[in-house]
């Protein structure tokens, strides 16, 4: 076979055969690879040929009552992280990452430093998420206050 009849075959897989372009792919590659490691004869890669068409996938969406079924089967620091990413759009990452300082309580917003892209950006805070979130808060306050009191600090 030449190389119109491999740009022929390909084609012919994704109008006839309605293929994945996936498997378009790898049967390219391994034409590919036959020419050149086996047969040594290196085919050049111009083809000219319709590729196969990708298949367009509608994403997963949890409806709110299935969203709160998860997240009243949550307890803890699990809890308030699930309602982080899902009341604010954070990604787990940036939930993983985030600061006390980069929480504004007053604005109701979080800083999200260094996201997808490298990028900053700001997000709403979740009114459910600000009382846990204040909590330890208080608390480390109140222990740094006692270690002042007490000579330390």
């Amino acid at each position: 076979m030449g190389e119109n009849e491999v740009q022929e075959f390909l084609t012919y897989l994704a109008s006839e055969r309605k293929v994945s372009a996936s498997t378009q792919n790898q049967a390219l590659s391994a034409i590919l690879f036959l020419y050149k490691e086996v047969l040594d004869m290196p085919l050049e890669a111009n083809f000219q040929f319709i590729g196969a068409k990708k298949p367009k996938r509608l994403p997963v969406v949890l409806s709110k009552q299935e969203v709160q079924q998860v997240l009243d089967r949550m307890v803890g620091t699990t809890k308030i992280m699930g309602q982080l990413l899902y009341g604010s759009g954070l990604r787990i990452s940036e939930a993983i990452r985030l600061r006390v300082q980069n929480i504004v309580f007053g604005k109701g917003q979080i800083l999200v430093r260094d996201g997808k892209g490298a990028q900053d950006r700001i997000t709403m805070l979740p009114e459910i998420v600000v009382e846990p979130l204040k909590e330890p808060l208080i608390r480390v306050q109140d222990l740094h206050e006692q270690d002042l009191e007490n000579g330390y600090g």
